[in-house]
């Protein structure tokens, strides 16, 4: 493989971002350790993909007629593989130390079967624990206990799959829904694989999204981490059911043209001893870095040392493993920002390039996230990568081949705390122009996927922007069969955000399951602080199926968004172009798409008199109004007058428009 920084396309980083010029030596030195890296890990004609088999090579397994268990345990003394099948004496089953610090045992064919519980006895400088498989496929729980074991996963008859994957084409814009599982039910307890498949699934699909993203599927003990404390890597969660049930959701998800997402987490693993991989083999640089830089201390989590080729070796697989194995067209990776910087990016602003490039940046985290981008497109060239980072990293979503990581987009992470903000403030407050800068602004040439609440603002502590800007009237004034000021102005000022931020956030665009219909609640998962209650951890589809409530207006009018922005292929347009803003009278108006917006978000001031200049003569009429009453709103906004835009006025083309107070609509050209 040639130096792909000495390759000529590797400068279009810099080419399109000419303010990276003085970094070029620190971006050369990233890709130089992607190579140095990869060069340890791989023949010079290698393939990753041939590379990251550890699910395969590892592992307990049927091999023709035998079983085989193997293990990587570099620094261990001993392993003794033991458990129901052979009354959990530890003794019985020693393995026997192979090549590159694995460790091998062989059993005939009936001495396992399907579903058997096990563990393996790990000594180790004198020390000896029970531990689960580091390559275990599925998990048992002792719902008394609350202990975990690993769990054989061999059944007699393979899953057979019906669909092979999503059927959205990869230039098509994602449309996310970010889903939990566990969380998905209307009532108490936790939601099974099979429930989502049957019930929300098809809600997902008549909601208009294109992308289910799945929470929380990586094995975790903690039900209320909400997955990111993952203990077992290749095993999906068992809160949810057994792997045939992940299957046959994601099965089912491509047969409704949904792709579906993996939220990956790699950028650090449980500390628990019992359940997870942290000090495996009984040293605590196995998988992680030595001493305090081996601990998140925000988290309470292990962080993985990046340079250990046995390192890169379990997580790449980790990857190979989940697109081959159930069949998942892409991930979102978590804490991106947390493993490119040393100091985890706590309390950082990123405010100037040479955040970036300085002794903070962990070299062998980007060199990973790279090598992880090359991997998954050998094995899917079709698949998705999304970034949640919020630093900004430049390059993270070009290509390896200019000098990029090779993600497909990031999360645009700083779009919720801004509307937070904004809606904690008075209307009368809102800065248009700072709005205008924080929906726009992208890395040249990167994708991101815009949203306005993901599931970070529902946890309690926060609010959703339903109920930050409704509060306690969400309780009362949800009826259609009565008016509410207070619900009138939430759900007016919701649906204008929710426009703006589809319509100019991004390249693609994300919603957290329930907000669709302005879900009333936040998220609570049970803990011992509200007497391990599920009440507050599920989602209450009921409300967005009540014709006589409002939330149904909101679901429509997300659908509506969706569609609109699909039919007129808004998320892919390169022509946003400001046409005015108006700070006094709180009215901002833009072009995208071919297509004028006209945004009023004044708490009292309609206009009558407001000039648009639309820049284009011709005949002009609204297609879409988020005051529509089809979506609750007043029909003050006329969807059949014409609008007329004379060249030859002073202010250039353009006419008067009425423009409603706490309301947007877009207009479109429909001849000269």
């Amino acid at each position: 493989m040639s130096k792909v920084h000495d390759a000529p396309a590797a400068l279009g980083l810099i080419a399109a971002d000419p303010w990276l010029k003085p970094f070029e030596a620190d971006i050369r030195g990233r890709l130089d350790r992607y190579e140095s890296i990869r060069r340890q890990i791989l023949p010079k004609s290698g393939r990753l993909s041939d590379f990251a088999n550890g699910s395969i090579f590892f592992g307990i397994d049927r091999k023709s007629t035998d079983w085989v268990y193997r293990e990587w345990a570099p620094e261990a003394d001993a392993l003794h593989l033991f458990g129901e099948f052979n009354g959990w004496d530890r003794g019985q089953y020693p393995l026997s130390r192979i090549d590159g610090g694995a460790w091998e045992l062989r059993l005939p064919g009936d001495a396992l079967r399907h579903g058997q519980r096990i563990l393996v006895n790990v000594s180790s400088k004198g020390q000896q624990r029970d531990r689960i498989p580091l390559y275990i496929k599925s998990v048992a729980r002792d719902p008394l206990s609350n202990s975990f074991t690993g769990r054989v996963w061999s059944p007699d008859k393979p899953f057979v799959w019906h669909n092979d994957s999503g059927r959205i084409s990869p230039r098509e814009p994602l449309l996310i829904y970010e889903a939990h599982v566990g969380m998905a039910t209307r009532g108490g307890g936790v939601g099974s694989y099979d429930h989502f498949t049957d019930e929300v699934l098809p809600r997902i699909k008549r909601a208009g999204y294109n992308a289910v993203q799945l929470m929380a599927i990586q094995e975790h003990p903690y039900y209320a981490s909400f997955g990111y404390q993952v203990t077992n890597f290749f095993a999906p969660s068992q809160w949810y059911g057994d792997p045939d049930g992940l299957k046959r959701l994601i099965d089912a998800a491509h047969g409704l043209g949904l792709i579906a997402l993996l939220d990956v987490v790699h950028s650090h693993a449980s500390a628990n001893f019992a359940e997870g991989i942290a000090g495996f083999d009984g040293t605590d640089y196995q998988f992680f870095h030595e001493g305090g830089a081996g601990w998140h201390q925000a988290w309470g989590t292990r962080v993985f040392d990046y340079s250990r080729p046995g390192v890169v070796h379990f997580l790449l697989s980790n990857l190979k493993y989940w697109l081959d194995e159930y069949h998942f067209d892409g991930f979102r990776f978590d804490g991106v920002t947390s493993m490119l910087y040393r100091d985890h990016g706590l309390g950082a602003a990123f405010t100037e390039y040479k955040c970036y490039y300085n002794p903070n940046a962990d070299l062998d985290a980007a060199a990973y996230l790279t090598l992880a981008s090359e991997l998954v497109r050998e094995v899917n060239p079709n698949a998705v990568m999304i970034a949640e980072d919020m630093s900004g990293m430049p390059g993270l979503c070009r290509p390896i081949t200019e000098g990029g990581f090779g993600f497909d987009a990031r999360l645009g992470m700083g779009l919720p705390d801004f509307w937070i903000r904004m809606v904690k403030s008075r209307d009368e407050d809102w800065d248009l122009r700072v709005m205008w800068r924080e929906l726009t602004t992208r890395r040249p040439g990167e994708k991101v996927i815009g949203y306005s609440e993901s599931h970070d603002q529902a946890l309690v502590g926060d609010k959703t922007l339903v109920f930050h800007l409704a509060d306690a009237a969400m309780y009362s004034g949800m009826s259609k069969l009565a008016e509410d000021a207070a619900i009138d102005r939430a759900l007016s000022l919701l649906k204008c955000i929710r426009l703006l931020t589809l319509t100019l956030g991004g390249e693609g665009y994300l919603n957290f399951m329930g907000n669709e219909f302005a879900h009333p609640e936040w998220i609570d998962f049970p803990r011992e602080g509200n007497g391990w209650s599920y009440h507050y951890a599920r989602r209450q589809w009921h409300l967005a199926d009540d014709p006589l409530l409002r939330y149904s207006d909101i679901a429509a009018f997300d659908r509506a968004t969706l569609d609109f922005a699909r039919d007129r292929q808004i998320l892919s347009a390169g022509d946003t172009a400001n046409l005015w803003i108006d700070q006094e009278r709180k009215i901002i108006a833009y072009r995208k798409a071919g297509l004028a917006f006209v945004f009023n978000t004044h708490p009292t001031q309609s206009r009558a008199d407001f000039y648009l200049p639309t820049h284009r003569p011709g005949r002009w009429r609204v297609c879409f109004s988020t005051d529509e009453p089809r979506f609750g709103g007043h029909g003050r906004v006329d969807m059949e007058y014409t609008y007329r835009a004379v060249a030859d006025d002073p202010r250039g083309a353009g006419f008067f428009v009425y423009a409603p107070n706490r309301c947007g609509f877009a207009l479109e050209y429909i001849g000269g």
